[in-house]
């Protein structure tokens, strides 16, 4: 492995290093015992469903490829999985603002348990049940959690700011340590200990088995609207009201989309931009790096978001703003350096000045998680939060599946231009969110809220 990749590893480590030994009072928030632990029990979940998550995506494409599936078969299984969190996703939030945020986390340990269970079997029928059943829980991790915390964090009295160290350190933790050490552990079961492919997900089962006792075990229940007297339809149009009437909602669903869409499109071109040739590049070393840097931004989004005088509205503009710069590089490259036509061989100087720039975005990918959960805590209703919120990502999962049908079909410095161009346009709706921020919040959803609790038809 070249030295290129160690340096680059090394010095990350060492400025996340010196940024949390680094952190003063003016870095920290003093709390209470009682908030500590509740936070510590939560980051303990979070944790254990993040390596049950991570532990699974460096081996699903090889683990399908493994079985004799091509290309084309592999990515329509994708696109099953995507196109089942589009269109059950909203539903099952829906449930899990009725039914009870606690029970739909259950749900999420349950279902993707049962998808682990299936990547035994080389049957593409059952794989894609698999499939399915994993999109399902992938809308219930980034809803049902979020929903419930925020809901528990206010039902016990805590102060508001502290939200943001919840925020914060679960994604230091669940989206930079945990996915570094759940690699390392996918190779030792794979490659060292020589387990085979499905061994990753066995282990995640295990992992989300024990997150599912400790919920049970230490969790109580909440819910958004329990009123007797909505059925789903309802609480869909509840949900979309309150997008359409609240521009605030609407900024930030859009500012998602175009972020996600830009990342998740990111993990499907990072590795032909860094090796256009079949450079030989070390996948995971090169994952791992990506994960540190995502390390340090969240470290950087935990200062910030410490400090009453920093808005995280202000800041997200110039996080997203160096994004699509970030993105743009893979563009300038291939204009100002002149590409290697050799096949095979090291990592080029083009691929050496992307990398750096990659890993600025994943930087920049830390910051954007603990960020837009604060804002989701500000803006949304937490009537109907896990259906808004899964309401968020039906236009990011028809963007992700659109591009995995056709990612062979556009240059690879196109798809990276539209990410860039999607993140620039992110920065002008932060811009206007910011501008809005501290306009009265509109009085539509209180109405709506009132006709549902007198049972009145609703008219949209």
């Amino acid at each position: 492995m070249e030295i290129f990749y160690y340096l680059v590893f090394g010095g990350l480590g060492l400025v996340v290093a010196a940024m949390e030994l680094s952190k003063n009072n003016k870095d920290r928030i003093n709390t209470t015992p009682a908030f500590n632990s509740f936070k510590n029990n939560y980051l303990l979940v979070y944790s254990l469903m993040m390596a049950g998550d991570w532990l699974q995506g460096p081996y699903v494409y090889y683990l399908y490829s493994t079985y004799g599936f091509g290309k084309g078969e592999i990515g329509q299984l994708f696109i099953a999985g995507f196109g089942s969190s589009m269109l059950f996703g909203t539903i099952v939030g829906s449930l899990a603002d009725k039914q009870g945020r606690k029970r739909a986390s259950v749900t999420y340990c349950i279902t993707y348990i049962l998808s682990c269970i299936t990547k035994h079997s080389p049957q593409y029928k059952v794989l894609m049940i698999g499939r399915i059943l994993g999109g399902i829980a992938t809308s219930l991790l980034f809803s049902a959690f979020e929903s419930w915390l925020v809901a528990e964090h206010n039902k016990r009295g805590f102060d508001q700011q502290w939200l943001s160290i919840t925020f914060s350190k679960a994604i230091f933790l669940g989206n930079g340590l945990v996915a570094i050490l759940s690699g390392l552990f996918g190779n030792l079961l794979v490659d060292t200990l020589a387990l085979g492919p499905v061994a990753p997900f066995d282990a995640a089962s295990c992992f989300l088995a024990i997150g599912m006792a400790v919920i049970l075990s230490s969790w109580t229940e909440n819910y958004g609207d329990p009123s007797e007297n909505k059925d789903l339809l309802t609480q869909f149009r509840g949900a979309a009201v309150a997008i359409a009437s609240d521009e605030k909602i609407a900024l930030l669903g859009a500012i998602q989309s175009l972020f996600e869409g830009s990342m998740y499109t990111f993990v499907f071109l990072w590795t032909p931009a860094l090796s256009p040739n079949d450079e030989d590049i070390p996948h995971g070393f090169i994952f791992a790096t990506f994960m540190l840097a995502s390390m340090l931004g969240s470290s950087l989004a935990s200062r910030l978001l410490a400090r009453t005088s920093t808005r995280v509205e202000s800041y997200m503009q110039i996080v997203f703003a160096i994004s699509s710069v970030s993105l743009m590089l893979p563009i300038l490259t291939n204009f100002l350096v002149t590409p290697s036509g050799e096949r095979g061989g090291s990592i080029s100087f083009g691929g050496c000045l992307q990398l750096l720039g990659f890993c600025t975005f994943e930087a920049c990918v830390g910051i954007f998680w603990p960020s837009i959960m604060k804002m989701r805590s500000q803006y949304i209703p937490e009537e109907a939060r896990s259906t808004i919120m899964n309401f968020f990502r039906i236009p990011l999962n028809i963007f992700v599946c659109i591009v995995l049908y056709n990612v062979s079909a556009f240059p690879i410095t196109f798809m990276f231009g539209m990410c860039s161009i999607f993140l620039l346009v992110a920065c002008f709706l932060q811009r206007r969110l910011l501008v809005i921020a501290d306009k009265p919040k509109n009085e539509d959803w209180d109405a709506l809220k009132e006709r549902d609790t007198e049972a009145e038809p609703l008219n949209i």
